[in-house]
């Protein structure tokens, strides 16, 4: 998601650029970049703010006013869709191996016994790099 963000933000500042001064190579060099580039969302009927100078670019996107203090759509997930992202066998293998660390044969300094896991943490590794070249 961030990746997106950015990456608009990006391609609108370069329509900006080209818009403003004609084309990307054709501008001429003594011609200045903005010093500041501001890019916010206005929800509702709230107008877009002025730049503070002539050196800034301020871009603004519109959203309804129901959106205001709402999670980003590219953020909200449901319950359902959560549980559905994982398998139930890798739900619980992610919880054994949260909880290994303080239990004996861990191959850990924490918890009573912890270094005597050291080989089937080996072990394990192996096989779990074996299932990753078979797939």
């Amino acid at each position: 998601m961030f990746r997106s963000m950015v990456s608009r933000r990006i391609a609108l500042f370069l329509i900006l650029n080209i818009l403003a001064f004609g084309s990307v190579s054709a501008a001429p060099e003594t011609q200045k970049m903005p010093e500041r580039l501001s890019v916010l969302v206005t929800f509702g009927e709230e107008e877009c703010p002025e730049p503070e100078s002539e050196d800034e670019i301020v871009v603004c996107a519109k959203q309804p006013e129901s959106e205001r203090y709402r999670i980003p759509k590219d953020l909200r997930k449901t319950e359902e869709e959560l549980a559905v992202d994982h398998s139930w066998s890798s739900t619980v293998a992610l919880h054994e191996d949260a909880a290994r660390a303080g239990r004996p044969n861990s191959c850990s300094v924490v918890g009573t016994n912890g270094f005597t896991g050291c080989q089937s943490a080996r072990i394990r590794q192996w096989f779990a790099e074996r299932r990753e070249v078979e797939d």
